[in-house]
This record gives C-alpha cells, structure tokens and sequence, in this order.
C-alpha cells in the first residue's frame, strides 16, 4: 500500500530562470489543509506564465483536490503542466462540473444590518410569490372539482375539519371566557369611575364580536393548526412521500393543501363565534360579580348596542384569517428541505408569517369598515 501523505507542493528554480511547482501526496478531502480557502490562495499565487506545474508526484487525487487545482488555476489549463493522464481526466471531469463562479464579490458598503435587511426582503418577496403561485393552483383545483365533483377529496376534507374544528373547540373556549372575564374586570374599573358602569355591555359585545374574538382565534389556530399543518406537510416532504404522490400521478395541491385551505376557511368563523360567545360569557359573569350588573340586563341590551353588522365583519374576518393561515402553513411546509433542521425553522416561520399577516389584515379590515357597525 502506498503511504499516506499530506497535500503539499514546493518550488524549484533553475539556473536559467524556469520555476517548476512540484505537488505531491494525496490531494484528496481528508489529506488536504484545513483551511482549504488559504491552500488554494497561496497555490494561486503561484500561477505566472513561466512556471511548469508538474503533478507526477500526487499519490491519489479526489474531486475536492481536483476542484482546488481548478479553481487555484483560475478556470484553464497552465501554459506548461506535466500531468498523468489519470489525474488529468479527473480533473477534467472536476472542470466540467457548474460551479457558482459568477457571483460578484460583495462591495464594501454591503455589510451588517444592510445585508440583514436586503436579505429580508429577497426572502419576503419570493415566500410572496410561492403564495401567489400556490393561490393560483388552488383556484384551478377548485375549478376542476366544479367539473369532477367524483374527485372532491372528502376524507381528507372532513379530517381537516375535525382536526382544525371540533378539536380546538375547548381550548379556544377556555381562552375567550379568561379573556372576556379580564376584559370586563379592566374596564369595569374605569368605567366606574366615570358613572358608565352600563355601557359595559357596549364595549364588551364591539371589542369581543368584532375585533378580539377573530384576532384571538386566528392566533390560537396559527400556533395550534397552522404549525400542525406545516409540520404535517414537512414531515411528507422528509419521507419523500409527497415525491411518492408525484410518482403515482396525484396532485399535492389537490390532496394536501385544497382540503386543509378549505376545511380551515369553513371552521373559522364558527370557531369565531364560539371563541366570542364564551368571551361574552366571561364577560357577563365578571360584570355581574364586578358590578352587580344582572344577566338579564346584559342578554338583552347585547343586541340592542351591538349591531347586527359587527357579527358579520367579524364572521368575515374568520373566513379571510382561516385562509390566509392555511396557506402560509402549507406553502412552508412544501418548502421543507429533507432535514429536521429545515422542518422546525419552516415551522417557526410559519406561525410567525400567518400571525402576522393576520394582524395586517385586521388592520386592513378595520381602515374598510371603519364606518360600519358603530
């Protein structure tokens, strides 16, 4: 067996000037320098038009040595170089490799928190177009199952909603009754102080029907079934079952996200008003024990102060939050790379990404309807 040395190469000069670079050892991935960057830069310095590189003393050669000589060299051939013609089909075939040579060095001023930031919004701009593109084909399945009602995906479709739905049911209850019992505490104490104590049934029955009750859910769907779902889909993509599907011919789109998009959009608004119900409900009871104000009095004057509007912006609200949840948890899942790293960084970024888009677009729904309801 040949012996094992380290990668290495030394320079000879003639009496007559010709400098010949000698490499020897084996340049391969285990024998090479640690700092591989600094090996190939100080084999770079090297390269002039007067100097014969002679490989004959390399005992074995891999495509990580091959791959440093090239690149050492600068993309081509020395103008003189001795070589076996074992080593120079391999690092022929190195050569033919596509190596992201053609990215521009970065300037000066591209440093810290401007490349955080410019980061940031590459990313931002190309998770926005997956979105759209995965909207698009959820609107051409939706259009094909118009016409192929056979093909509805039924089971995956009422798992979604049980899943989503009936069992989120008693946390998002217990959630709204502690809320709304809060609430009312916290305003009964102001609003006894300016004699006001009955228009708690007001600020209680707006606040929780048209703002918090949706808000409130979509955040306990975003981090309950959004991260479920991203999970869900991940795990797929890590078991190369989703390549499984493509290679039986069924659609992803239309098996995974379709139903888990739908399921989520239609068990929303009725987790809103069940989530608002047990808020006003906590809300009732902390008055009465707070105030002394009577249930009746509450169950009556609700409908009263409270338009019949707000019921239905905040039912609007639950349809837009539970879209807009499942999509973005079913477009980072699809993006989950084969790794548990990639599946729990997806995952954390798709909670974010739906709470967050949930509160613009509350936002955007309170500029809108800003004249409605009050």
């Amino acid at each position: 067996m040949a012996p094992v040395s380290e990668a290495a190469f030394s320079l000879h000069e003639a009496a007559d000037g010709r400098r010949t670079l000698a490499l020897s050892g084996d340049w391969t991935l285990a024998r090479l320098p640690a700092s591989i960057a600094a090996f190939e830069a100080s084999l770079r310095a090297q390269v002039g038009a007067e100097t014969t590189w002679d490989l004959h003393g390399i005992t074995r050669l891999d495509s990580v040595g091959a791959l440093t000589l090239w690149r050492a060299w600068g993309g081509k051939w020395p103008k003189t170089v001795a070589v076996p013609p074992v080593l120079r089909a391999i690092i022929e075939r190195a050569a033919a490799v596509p190596v992201d040579s053609a990215r521009p060095e970065r300037p000066a001023y591209l440093s810290g928190g401007l490349l955080l930031v410019g980061g940031a919004v590459l990313s931002g701009l190309r998770n926005l177009a997956g979105l759209i593109a995965l909207f698009g084909q959820l609107v051409l399945d939706a259009r094909y199952l118009l016409f192929h009602p056979r093909d509805i995906p039924g089971r995956e479709f009422s798992a979604n909603i049980f899943r989503s739905g009936a069992q989120a049911l008693p946390v998002t209850a217990l959630v709204g009754f502690l809320i709304g019992v809060v609430l009312s505490f916290l305003s009964a104490l102001q609003l006894r102080t300016f004699g006001a104590d009955i228009y708690i049934v007001n600020l209680l029955g707006i606040s929780i029907i048209r703002e918090l009750g949706p808000v409130l859910v979509a955040v306990l769907v975003a981090g309950r079934s959004g991260s479920a779902m991203t999970a869900q889909i991940g795990v797929m993509r890590v078991t190369q079952e989703i390549d499984a599907l493509a290679t039986m011919g069924v659609s992803r789109s239309l098996r995974l996200v379709f139903p888990k998009v739908a399921a989520l959009a239609l068990t929303m608004p009725l987790l809103v008003v069940w989530c608002s119900a047990a808020a006003l409900v906590g809300g009732m009871v902390s008055a009465n024990l707070e105030m002394g104000l009577s249930f009746h009095y509450f169950i009556t004057a609700l409908p009263r102060v409270v338009p019949v509007a707000n019921v239905w912006i905040g039912l609007s609200k639950g349809v837009f939050f539970g879209f807009l949840i499942a999509l973005v948890s079913c477009h980072f899942g699809l993006k989950v790379r084969p790794n548990t790293e990639s599946l729990s960084s997806n995952t954390t970024t798709a909670v974010v990404t739906a709470i967050t888009l949930v509160i613009l677009t509350d936002a955007l729904f309170a500029i809108l309807t800003r004249n409605v309801g009050i």
